[in-house]
Parts: structure tokens; sequence; C-alpha cells
């Protein structure tokens, strides 16, 4: 797959374990979008900002002197005097950042969808809201995978949790549901939002495939130059 950021995101799932409580696995998705869209080069820009590390991705998701709730991804402008840092294969260089350019928030629904959708759905509007607490207006991304898999397993320590489509739901019974909730909230607050659709089942030999690779590829390729377009213009 050519995008740096839909190959981390079926990592989540593809040949081991996923870990449901683990914050730090949207993080790592959010963080390839700025290399997803460097690898573009449609933005003399950002290219020439990324490339002298005037702008880079900050790992604590927060822009000093603002008062915000932390994303899973901020992209923006190092603060003087800093030095960046450079991680092994990527390209956008890290460090403390004084604003947000770039704002990505990943969330990720495997099981027990409308249980858990209200929550996400407040929290993408808290993020959104925060993102743009400093001034500025930053280009919001939005991504939120939904399972489309027609049994699923969850664990908790040693203990499982499998799906039987009655008091515990297979994904593919809420996952049509879900989606129009979150579509119908607050995908309309982002500048960009996308729902990558996959099927997941969580127990060995740990599976994952995409509902459909062509059309994810193709939106969230669609969805990169629409960013790209809107950083251009306003930065």
């Amino acid at each position: 797959m050519p995008y740096r950021l839909l190959d981390r995101f079926r990592a989540l799932f593809d040949g081991i374990r996923y870990r449901h409580r683990d914050s730090s696995l949207g993080d790592s998705v959010a963080w390839c979008l700025p290399e997803d869209l460097y690898a573009l080069h449609l933005s003399p820009k950002l290219d020439s900002r990324i490339e002298s590390a005037t702008r880079v991705l900050n790992v604590q998701n927060r822009a000093h002197g603002v008062r915000a709730r932390r994303g899973d991804g901020t992209f923006g402008e190092l603060i003087p005097y800093e030095r960046p840092e450079h991680a092994a294969d990527f390209a956008v260089a890290r460090g403390p950042i004084a604003t947000v350019e770039i704002g990505t928030e990943v969330k990720i629904l495997a099981k027990a969808m409308i249980k858990q959708v209200d929550r996400v759905i407040g929290d993408l509007a808290k993020q959104v809201a925060a993102f743009r607490a400093g001034g500025g207006n930053p280009v919001c991304a939005g991504i939120v995978g939904i399972n489309h898999a027609d049994r699923y397993v969850s664990f908790e320590g040693e203990r499982s949790w499998p799906t039987d489509g009655r008091k515990y739901k297979h994904p593919q019974q809420e996952a049509a549901d879900a989606e129009n909730r979150v579509l119908s909230t607050v995908a309309g607050q982002f500048d960009e939002f996308l729902i990558l659709k996959f099927k997941a089942w969580n127990e060995p030999p740990f599976r994952f495939e995409w509902v459909d690779q062509r059309a994810t590829e193709r939106d969230y390729g669609a969805a990169l130059i629409r960013i790209v377009r809107k950083y251009e213009a306003r930065f």
C-alpha cells in the first residue's frame, strides 16, 4: 500500500493482538499523516519547511503556552532555539511547537461500538476545538476506523470476550449505525474527516483486511490532496 498511515493502521491488527486500552496506538497512526503529505511533494511551502525542520511533529501533542486537550498528532512551528530531533525512517523532524498548523485525531471502533460511540463523538468534538484553541486556522483531520468483521474477540488481562451476536453484538451488526452517528454529528467540525472501514477478528491468526482496499486508498489519497491545498492556502 502506498500510504504510510494506512500501513500503520493495518499493523495494529495484522498478525498481532490489538491492545484496546493502549492510547499510543492512535498516536502512532496520526504521526504518519505529515509523512504522507510530504511524500506527495505537492506543496513547495510545506516541503521546504519540513526539510529545514522549522515545522515539526510534536509527539507530546501540545503547543506550549496553550491550555488545550491533548491530541493524537500535532504538526506546527518549532519553538525558537530548540533543536529538532530526527527519528529513523521519518522525514518529518520532531520537537516542541508553538503553533498547531495540522492537527490529527484518530479513533478506532473495533467492538461494542454503539456503547462507545457517544464518548468517541464527544472526544472528537473536544479535540477539534482544542486544536483551534491557540488561535490561527489549523487544518484539522479526523480519522475513525470502524470494524466490519463478522465476529471479534477482545481481551482484558488473560480473559477473552468473544462476540456472540446477541448480548455482545458482532462488529458488522453495529458498523453502519456507528458510522452514521459519527458522520451526522461531528464530521462536519473537521476540515477533513475519513472513515476507515476494515475487518479484524483479533483471534489467531489475527487476520486483517480492508472492506475495500482500493476505495480506502482513493479516499485517503483525496483527503491528503485537500489537506495539502488547505495548508498551502492558510500558511
